[in-house]
């Protein structure tokens, strides 16, 4: 098949560039792993042939690893819940931004001219037929930068790469309240990450004025603040009072 066969998706949707040239023949299906999790942010795109229902999943929740970026529990699943079996189809696992698709077993890498505009990087599966009411699952390797957000995307291809009956995404995995001190960062599917900053940044650096380092706007400068100044304030009230006193005092005299 010649490398122009790929499909183009316009909008928020991603493009798959699935060749043939790129799978393996006879290359084996990975095995039945676990269940659908959520199809949050898919739909379908071209009409797939009667009686045949294609679908993705993605699992609610994941982790990643927060000293080597390395996920956990990230399974890529595609289902058929027509009554038909769906022939020959590619499913397409392709990362963005902070997600980077390391490995997804029994699967070939998208080459990098090939891959998806804005995602870096991609692995095409081969489905000689998913059968009626049959879900196939795949293990799926790769890292998660903490300091960006991530994103992944699934779309369901025909043999011919001419039609996608379904795409999920490019949909972000994230965590809202990330810690840096513990092992492992949970990332929940359809949130946008928010990076935390390393323990003990005070928020890089703070501008520099008369030869003194000054702190920046955020951070516990800004606490320390009012502290000091209110104690600044009830050390010169306390000064004033006992003035007036000793003052009032030598009056009486």
């Amino acid at each position: 098949m010649s490398s122009r066969r790929q499909v183009t998706i316009a909008g928020s949707l991603c493009a798959a560039a699935v060749t043939a040239f790129m799978v393996l023949p006879g290359a084996a299906l990975a095995d039945d792993g676990p269940g659908p999790g959520s199809g949050e942010g898919g739909k379908p795109v071209d009409a797939a042939p009667s009686g045949v229902k294609l679908t993705t999943a993605l699992p609610k929740k994941i982790s990643a690893d927060n000293a080597t970026g390395e996920t956990q529990n990230l399974v890529a699943s595609v289902g058929n819940q027509g009554d038909k079996g769906s022939g020959r189809i590619f499913l397409a696992v392709v990362g963005f931004d902070g997600l980077v698709v390391k490995d997804v077993p029994n699967c070939t890498a998208i080459p990098e001219n090939k891959l998806p505009k804005g995602s870096n990087s991609g692995f095409s599966c081969l489905i000689d037929n998913l059968g009626a009411g049959k879900t196939q699952s795949y293990k799926v390797a790769a890292t998660f930068d903490l300091k960006k957000t991530g994103k992944i995307c699934l779309p369901v291809q025909s043999g011919d790469t001419k039609k996608t009956f379904w795409q999920q995404g490019p949909v972000p995995f994230g965590a809202t309240s990330p810690s840096p001190n513990a092992p492992v960062t949970p990332l929940l599917l359809g949130t946008e990450n928010k990076p935390a900053a390393p323990a003990g940044d005070k928020g890089g650096g703070g501008d520099k004025a008369g030869g003194e380092e000054n702190l920046p706007s955020t951070g516990v400068g800004d606490a320390a603040l009012p502290l000091g100044a209110a104690g600044a304030a009830l050390i010169a009230a306390g000064g004033a009072g006992l003035w007036w006193t000793r003052r009032t005092g030598r009056r009486a005299r």
